[in-house]
């Protein structure tokens, strides 16, 4: 790997703060008296309530679900813009349009005066994330070799637990501000992760993919020997071509990918998100603080819980960079699977036997309390070097070129959709479900586990524009694809069928 594509590919995984902040902050923020008093009142007067409410359902308000969802269908639908964008005019523009407007939102959620301002502006930090997400886990699967591709593609979701955990340090320092004002702190500070995403798409490079994409092969070429850092480049450039070609006979990536030969990466890019909302992670990283102090920890406390889980988060990542492109895609799924279930199912036993189904409150130990909060923590290092930086990284690098753009972006709408529904219920759901909430997602990574295990081929080591190589042996996807289907990498796939 050349130093060229190692910093470009560091530049290009900064997209990921952007949408890791506005995790991060957005719990921390509704967690805060300042907040709530100013723009929900009615769930600041409920929380202030004597303490036989129930701890459940403390912040049941869909106003407030709406203010921290509504990002998630900008995303959503903004997503099929940056498709056309991506493909079009290169990852470059769509990068720089989602950085540039996600600053734009930071700004008018800063600026707020009221509910309206505050949703206007998620609409724009939604547009921003919905761009960035499109084409920033694609860029990187195509910049970087075939042998590294996992490591620096996870680089995208370490970024996104960066912006989490400064979020959490900042909401963490911003909720003591005398005055009241330390939320303004929190959201403005947004603006930071997209000037760096903004600057950073205006000097990185054109991957070669999208350079022959357009019609640039000559351009294409002096790239792929640039990243590459040899002139022996011409099998993978050969690929690149017939990708290419196959592409342009390709004018609606939409209906195109309808087509049975593009079965299983279309399965892929609809479950994989689809499940990795299910791990029940936004539970806890939406809503850490309100979270911790639903479960009896005191305001200042349950923000420095959620910094714990944000350091966690941030150095599991470094497991998966570590260890994907050795161990492979599947031996994470696996492993994180079994591990998040058994947290699960520990830290929903633990919250039932204090507050049990009446949700009365009741005081905790410290003791109870850090057992509590250690098990989170296992939960979270599972996601974090599994189904966190994975759900970004397969869907990513399994399309063929004439796909890819629309690929992803069903993959990012299709997260974005149940990231938003995760939003829109979840404090509906707690609130209803109580404890047995954990049992629910716990249920859903028992059948996301098996799911991988019997349906996920291997594609580590494999060069980008030859995994269709990968879905032509599998025992189930092969019956889709014909041999007349596969125009790269023939030499290989002679040799493998033989």
């Amino acid at each position: 790997m050349t130093s060229f594509v190692l910093l470009a590919c560091i530049m290009a995984s900064s997209g990921g703060l952007i949408f890791g902040y506005d995790i991060g902050i957005s719990g921390g923020v509704t967690s805060m008296d300042s907040f709530l008093e100013k723009f929900f009142p009615s769930v600041y007067a409920q929380q202030q309530a004597d303490s036989s409410a129930s701890q459940y359902c403390k912040f049941d308000s869909e106003l407030l679900t709406l203010f921290t969802s509504s990002l998630y269908v900008a995303a959503l639908l903004s997503s099929f813009a940056a498709s056309r964008v991506t493909r079009v005019s290169g990852r470059k523009l769509s990068m720089l349009i989602g950085g540039m407007t996600f600053l734009a939102g930071s700004a008018i959620n800063g600026a707020a005066v009221n509910v309206f301002m505050l949703i206007l502006g998620r609409v724009l930090l939604g547009i921003g994330i919905g761009f960035a997400n499109q084409s920033v886990p694609v860029y990187l699967s195509e910049m970087a070799p075939a042998k590294m591709r996992g490591t620096l593609n996870i680089g995208f979701q370490l970024m996104i637990t960066v912006g989490i955990f400064a979020a959490n340090l900042i909401n963490y320092g911003t909720a003591s501000i005398k005055g009241g004002w330390g939320w303004r702190v929190s959201l403005g500070l947004a603006a930071v992760p997209a000037i760096i995403m903004s600057v950073g798409a205006l000097v990185l490079p054109d991957t070669p993919n999208s350079l022959l994409e357009r019609g640039f092969a000559e351009e294409a070429k002096k790239m792929l020997q640039k990243i590459r850092g040899t002139d022996d480049i011409q099998e993978e450039y050969d690929d690149l071509i017939a990708a290419s070609e196959e592409a342009k006979t390709v004018k609606s990536p939409w209906s195109n990918i309808l087509q049975n030969k593009y079965r299983p990466q279309l399965t892929m890019a609809i479950l994989i998100p689809f499940f990795q909302q299910l791990t029940g992670i936004n539970v806890i990283m939406f809503y850490a603080p309100v979270l911790f102090k639903t479960i009896g920890f005191g305001g200042e406390a349950s923000l420095a819980s959620a910094v714990i889980t944000g350091i966690v988060n941030v150095f599991a990542t470094f497991v998966s960079i570590a260890t994907v492109d050795r161990l492979g895609r599947r031996a994470l799924f696996l492993q994180g699977g079994a591990q998040m279930l058994i947290s699960q199912v520990v830290v929903g036993t633990l919250i039932g036997l204090k507050f049990g189904t009446s949700g009365e409150a009741t005081e905790l130990s410290k003791g109870y309390a850090s057992i509590i909060v250690l098990f989170i923590c296992v939960y979270v290092a599972a996601f974090a070097w599994s189904w966190g930086p994975l759900g970004w990284l397969v869907p990513s690098e399994i399309f063929p070129l004439e796909i890819r753009s629309a690929g992803q972006s069903i993959t990012v709408s299709v997260n974005m959709f149940f990231t938003f529904i995760i939003a829109q219920v979840f404090l509906l759901a707690l609130c209803h479900m109580k404890f047995g909430l954990f049992y629910f997602f716990g249920g859903w990574v028992v059948i996301m586990t098996a799911f991988i295990y019997f349906f996920l081929p291997e594609t580590k080591n494999v060069p980008i524009e030859e995994i269709i190589l990968v879905w032509k042996q599998h025992w189930f996807w092969g019956k889709f694809i014909a041999d007349e289907d596969i125009h790269v990498g023939e030499h290989a796939f002679k040799n493998t069928s033989a």
